[in-house]
């Protein structure tokens, strides 16, 4: 239930449609529900937030996250999972035939019928290497879950600087970079440097050569660009996030101007 449909069901008791104690039962699973014992399921995030909960795969077993996800889907919110074992996705693949497998990112995703809308805001997820790509992906499914339009550009790290230079138009275009740094943390800052996007989000992989990346993240926490933000190590979904809220502001901003 979203904002929306709680207003319906309050004018519903004002129009004497629907009675109190009806509504009463349907607003008193609003802010959670059990799931199995083992979750309580916060169907009001999206209400706050304006985005349903999403499951966080690791360390849950395939039933669970299978209980979860049909606890959000009884409520029309989509389900997106991050962190998920291959073991677990094939369950999810038999339980929800209709659901998009990221094997590379890890991510689980079941949309419901009003998730098809328009995009709105534009996010360039860029990688210093090809090893940065599993978390990228989780980033680019978050990010096409809040109905952003996103694209991704890979392996064109400071190694290389002319393979970055040639994808500065596409860069340009974005509301919002999602930027990985490889080993050293030099990627984001260039991108940034380069850029017209109205932010850019950096974000680190482990590698192991460089500190499990405490080394790219020390890099960018003191980068000379003034407009690079850091999410922590390995948090492919908090930089598409938080990506996302920008660029999703930013194309309404577009709309609201092209429809004044």
């Amino acid at each position: 239930m979203d904002s929306h449909e709680l207003k319906e069901l309050l004018d519903g008791v004002r129009d004497g449609r629907i009675s109190p104690t009806v509504a009463a039962d349907r607003i008193q699973v609003l802010p959670y529900q059990d799931a199995g014992g083992f979750a309580k399921v916060d169907l009001h995030r999206r209400i706050r937030c304006g985005f349903p909960e999403v499951i966080f795969g690791q360390g849950k077993t395939a039933p669970q996250i299978e209980a979860i996800l049909k606890t959000l889907l009884e409520h029309e919110q989509g389900g997106l999972v991050t962190r998920l074992d291959p073991q677990a996705a094939a369950h999810l693949l038999a339980a929800f035939p209709h659901g998009e497998h990221n094997a590379l990112g890890r991510t689980f995703r079941v949309r419901t019928p009003g998730e098809s809308g328009p995009t709105v805001g534009r996010v360039v997820i860029v990688t210093a290497g090809t090893s940065d790509l599993p978390v990228a992906e989780e980033a680019r499914v978050t990010a096409e879950a809040w109905n952003c339009d996103v694209s991704l550009v890979a392996d064109v790290g400071v190694a290389g600087l002319h393979r970055l230079l040639h994808q500065l138009p596409h860069l340009k275009n974005a509301d919002a970079l999602v930027s990985w740094p490889g080993w050293k943390g030099h990627c984001p800052a260039l991108s940034a440097a380069w850029s017209s996007a109205r932010d850019r989000r950096a974000h680190q992989y482990r590698l192991w050569r460089s500190f499990q990346g405490v080394a790219a993240l020390l890099g960018m926490l003191n980068s000379c660009a003034s407009n690079v933000v850091v999410v922590n190590i390995d948090a492919g979904f908090s930089g598409g996030h938080v990506a996302s809220l920008i660029a999703r502001r930013m194309g309404q901003a577009r709309q609201t101007a092209a429809g004044s």
